[in-house]
């Protein structure tokens, strides 16, 4: 365990408002414990700032005891490269501000998606949020966020407007594409490795009306339902977005599942759907009409942090090879692997780091790693399936993995961009995302 002297532990309480954990005191452990909980951090101290002068005061302390700060607003994304830095939290930087007529809100850096889209729902509005009502939206937006409504409104960075940032130096700045349009441009899908966002601006888009939900069948029924799936995707509107799902839990039966938005009306939705009306009946169906504030109720995601070893992949193609892989064979020592159907405005052109995603689909492959050897064996299972899958070789930064880089996800230009850009702001690295741009 990383250890501050005593000098420095006073400097640093006397620096920051906000609480400060070190790892003789009782609240260490659960403050610095990722999200994933298979993931070690060995840290030295856990600030969670009050509010982004803490953050400023937070930079200058660091800078003058040559220390690195690890920025995680709630844990997501833990990678285990924050090995001797101060670990930053900024779940009390928690304002929402809607403006209904411009159509856009500022939101703290510790705010969840959940609950920006509650704020949103009541004018009629949504961001744009993915699986999970938990993830903050800062965080996903930094490695630029794929979400329920990315084939109709782009990546969730696509939709920032302005940055609220502490730079490596101490010092604020508001960032937008005419203040600072490099920066812009790095935040917006580059992950978190050269500035602290303290708040965000981000343009709303119209949800009046939305349906949602999942269908859940036997295995037996496995191969129809997929085929389904495939033929209902290549047809489907931007509106319509459907992910299928091979589930493997302790306890039940193998069992898929088609999720479903739709950006309209219940008639239109079943309309699009009409092909799963000739399949048998499902287990269960909760598609219904539903607020933008619950879409993150869909895939029924674990809220609370738990251990999970992940792997994902975007793939060129959905044919007849990628269902023997995935349903030949029972997909067990994994819980999950999951097909997102992506397409529409995410694979337009887009001024980030990562750029348009011409990947018509992604595969994402979950276990639980809950001894040493079924966490080998999990591994071994999402290479093998990754092998056997027609994936393009890159990904975007929400799925890497605490093994991979970010050189897995972005091309060499824009990661050349970005260390340019690392060496200019921050060349002490006092700022640690959890990929690092000097990591490839």
């Amino acid at each position: 365990m990383s250890i501050l002297r005593a000098a420095t532990v006073g400097k640093l309480r006397a620096s920051v408002r906000g609480r400060v954990h070190l790892p003789a005191d009782s609240g260490f452990e659960p403050a610095r414990r990722p999200w994933n909980l298979a993931v070690e951090q060995d840290v030295c101290a856990v600030v969670e700032a009050a509010d982004a002068d803490d953050i400023v005061a937070l930079v200058r302390f660091a800078k003058s005891q040559g220390l690195s700060i690890a920025v995680q607003p709630s844990g997501h994304g833990a990678t285990g490269r924050a090995r001797g830095s101060v670990l930053l939290r900024t779940t009390r930087l928690e304002s929402i501000d809607i403006d209904p007529e411009r159509r856009t809100a500022r939101v703290g850096a510790g705010v969840r998606a959940g609950d920006l889209q509650r704020a949103a729902a009541a004018h009629g509005l949504t961001a744009l949020p993915g699986s999970s009502p938990v993830v903050t939206v800062t965080g996903a937006a930094l490695g630029g966020g794929l979400s329920w409504l990315g084939r109709s409104f782009g990546w969730m960075a696509d939709s920032v407007l302005a940055f609220e940032v502490v730079g490596a130096d101490g010092k604020t700045q508001h960032v937008t594409p005419e203040t600072d349009p490099e920066l812009f441009w790095a935040l917006r899908g580059g992950g978190g490795d050269l500035v602290i966002v303290t708040a965000m601006e981000l343009q709303l888009h119209p949800a009046p009306r939305i349906f949602g939900g999942r269908q859940l069948w036997s295995a037996a029924s496995a191969r129809h339902v997929a085929e389904v799936y495939r033929s209902m995707t290549e047809t489907a509107p931007d509106a319509l977005t459907l992910w299928f799902e091979v589930l493997n839990f302790p306890g039940t039966d193998p069992m898929v599942a088609i999720d479903v938005t739709f950006l309209g009306s219940d008639a239109d939705a079943r309309r699009l759907m009409a092909e799963v009306d000739r399949l048998p009946a499902p287990i269960v169906d909760t598609r219904s009409p539903m607020s933008a504030a619950d879409l993150g109720t869909i895939t029924a995601e674990p809220t609370a942090p738990s251990p999970g070893r992940a792997r994902g992949e975007l793939l060129t193609a959905l044919d007849d090879d990628v269902f023997a892989s995935l349903l030949d064979e029972p997909i067990s020592p994994l819980l999950t692997v999951q097909l997102r159907h992506l397409g529409g405005a995410l694979a337009r052109p887009s001024d980030s780091p990562h750029g348009a995603l011409t990947e018509p689909y992604a595969a994402y492959m979950f276990g639980v790693p809950s001894t040493d050897a079924i966490g080998d064996a999990i591994a071994s299972k999402q290479a093998t399936l990754a092998h056997s899958l027609p994936a393009s070789g890159r990904k975007p930064i929400t799925f890497l993995n605490l093994s991979e880089k970010l050189s897995a996800a972005l091309c060499s230009k824009s990661l050349q961009r970005l260390r340019r850009l690392k060496a200019e702001r921050d060349p002490a690295n006092v700022i640690r995302g959890n990929f690092g741009t000097s990591d490839g």
